[in-house]
């Protein structure tokens, strides 16, 4: 049996571990967090490095690809250094290729059962530097587009609407920002387990789709989800009902969902690298792509409220 763990600086809450066959091979798949104690997660690595046949990397990235270019967290490089033996995905590797290929099947769904297309639907993506693959998938299909970075990370209340103003942003801040406490940019530990507090309000209202991290996106969702439709990542089976009150339309999950919760980016990457017969450091994407497709790894897409 493979075995796949991912470590998250991310609440505890949200644990969960899962056994599925890919291809014929069983596989453990389990999520530890560690309620946002950072050095707790590195020493964890370091404790469980060549027990696991790859580490997943919960609740943070070893970097943020904004255009052509990479802007690496300084915080997260101690995970890399304390993993030596196992291999170890913190999700880049297969994040814009499942997002894309969510928003083909989510095109698709529309077509066939709605007779509705999501070109020129209004849309929120919460933020696009750690979205970036998101954001070129949405506009690619098409949306009418607002992107929230400066609202939701930096609680500034301008609307970004071009890729390119997103990659303007990031230059100008990213190497600041990646060298500060990865806490100063994302909610960690039980900030993920706070009840919604509802801002931004007119974009969330004005949205038909909303895209992006889901921690982001139900930090300040409304109490109203009527006909909306969530693209996203992980969720838990609490997650869906509370959306299902709020009366979502459609939960459309990048991964697929298992016993109830669909893992991240990062748990399937490590998953995929496991099951690849190679040192990690000869994996391209086209291997990504092949394993994706072969297996097939298919975004969940679930109507919560007709």
């Amino acid at each position: 049996m493979k075995k796949i763990l991912s470590i998250s600086v991310g609440s505890s809450s949200r644990d969960h571990t899962t056994r599925h066959t890919f291809l014929g091979q069983e596989c453990e798949l389990s999520r530890q967090g560690t309620d946002g104690d950072f050095n707790k997660a590195v020493q964890r690595y370091a404790d469980m490095d060549g027990k696991v046949d790859a580490f997943g990397v919960g609740g943070v990235e070893f970097f943020l690809r904004v255009g052509k270019k990479r802007y690496y967290f300084r915080d997260v490089s101690r995970i890399r250094r304390a993993v030596k033996i196992s291999k170890i995905g913190d999700g880049n590797g297969v994040k814009g290729i499942l997002e894309r290929r969510a928003f083909q099947a989510l095109e698709k769904h529309l077509n066939e059962k709605e007779n509705k297309t999501l070109k020129g639907m209004p849309a929120l993506l919460t933020t696009a530097v750690d979205r970036y693959g998101m954001g070129e998938a949405m506009f690619d299909a098409g949306l009418d587009m607002t992107i929230g970075d400066l609202m939701f990370a930096l609680g500034i209340p301008i609307a970004v609407h071009k890729l390119s103003t997103v990659r303007l942003i990031a230059a100008t801040l990213l190497p600041i920002v990646t060298n500060l406490p990865f806490s100063w940019f994302y909610a960690l530990g039980s900030e993920q387990d706070k009840p919604p507090q509802p801002k931004w309000d007119k974009y969330y209202k004005q949205a038909t789709v909303l895209g992006g991290d889901f921690i982001q996106i139900r930090q300040f969702m409304p109490d109203d989800l009527t006909g909306k439709i969530i693209v996203t990542n992980t969720t838990t089976s609490k997650n869906v009902e509370e959306l299902k009150k709020r009366n979502l339309h459609i939960l459309v999950t990048v991964t697929p969902r298992l016993e109830g919760r669909s893992f991240g980016t990062n748990v399937m990457e490590a998953t995929l690298l496991a099951l690849m017969d190679k040192p990690q450091s000869e994996v391209t994407e086209k291997d990504f792509i092949n394993l994706i497709e072969r297996i097939p790894l298919e975004p969940n897409i679930e109507v919560l409220n007709p």
